[in-house]
């Protein structure tokens, strides 16, 4: 009734409502903190539980409070992964590629996630991206999402670090020089490999296969590791017919693939949800693509130096 005063459901309702404001953003938040849609949402659920056990009354700032909750209890979940890199691998669903898709060029068969989720993740942030930043420490690439992200103060990320601002700025600055990564050839050479390499993602993608043949040598030579080719295939094939041919069946899965620095060169990451699966890196000569090796050995990935290709 006007003139009541508004009692504890009533308000409890309307801190629902201001939470519901903020949860866009807290997801945002958590999903570049730890690359798991669900994981975030977990995150972002347990900030609502904290939430509703204290008085709203105590809280200045609704939308700092929580992002600080959000970014501790994503911290906590970093600093909490005992998972390896094998075990990541085989977390990835089972049942989501469709037939035709479960290879990439010159690799072997593999499933991703489902079509949509995959559209969703890639406009949400690359899959590069989230590669590079599950390299990062916990504390390195809190203060790079909440600084170079979203452009919170090294003030406000010091105390959920544990660090003086100055320290926090340092982690933020060596997490940007991992995800900036360093070329090891120069400016013009890699403006090439990278026209080369995107005409030949472009043209796998579409099933091209005189595309495809467009930007291969005449003896261009395609490797592939152990765990990344198809139970009796060869590990090596030659000549830009047989290597075309292999590269445009697999034009479903070549949708998963996105450019990134590999090694100091221009290459592709294969990431479904955002967990590194393959690497392909490529020898240009000229306009034309000569080699490539597709990675797929936990060992062998782990040794590779990986950037966002800006």
């Amino acid at each position: 009734m006007p003139g009541t005063e508004r009692g504890p459901v009533d308000e409890r309702d309307r801190l629902a409502e201001r939470f519901e404001e903020q949860r866009g953003q807290l997801r945002a938040v958590a999903y570049r903190m730890l690359g798991s849609h669900s994981e975030a949402e977990d995150a972002v659920q347990e900030a609502w539980l904290r939430l509703a056990r204290i008085d709203p009354a105590q809280l200045d700032n609704l939308p700092a409070w929580l992002r600080v909750v959000v970014t501790r209890i994503c911290l906590d979940m970093l600093r909490s992964r005992s998972a390896r890199y094998e075990d990541l691998r085989d977390q990835l669903p089972d049942d989501s590629v469709p037939a035709d898709a479960r290879a990439v060029p010159g690799g072997a068969a593999r499933r991703s996630t489902d079509p949509e989720e995959e559209a969703l993740l890639a406009d949400s942030v690359s899959r590069a991206l989230l590669v590079v930043l599950d390299t990062l420490d916990p504390a390195e690439r809190v203060a790079f999402v909440l600084h170079d992200m979203f452009a919170v103060p090294f003030a406000q990320i010091a105390p959920i670090v544990e660090r003086t601002p100055a320290a926090t700025k340092k982690l933020a600055s060596r997490a940007r020089q991992k995800v900036q990564g360093t070329p090891t050839v120069p400016a013009a050479l890699l403006a090439r490999q990278r026209r080369v390499v995107s005409a030949f993602l472009e043209a796998a993608r579409a099933g091209d296969l005189a595309g495809v043949l467009g930007v291969l040598a005449p003896d261009v030579v395609s490797r592939a590791d152990a765990a990344a080719r198809p139970p009796g295939t060869p590990a090596v094939v030659r000549g830009a017919r047989a290597v075309a041919e292999g590269t445009v069946l697999f034009a479903a899965r070549s949708r998963l693939a996105e450019l990134a620095l590999v090694n100091g060169t221009v290459g592709l990451i294969v990431a479904p949800g955002g967990r590194l699966w393959l690497a392909l890196t490529f020898t240009v000569e000229g306009d034309k693509i000569t080699e490539y090796t597709v990675i797929a050995a936990p060992e062998h990935l782990s040794q590779l130096s990986l950037a966002v290709l800006s």
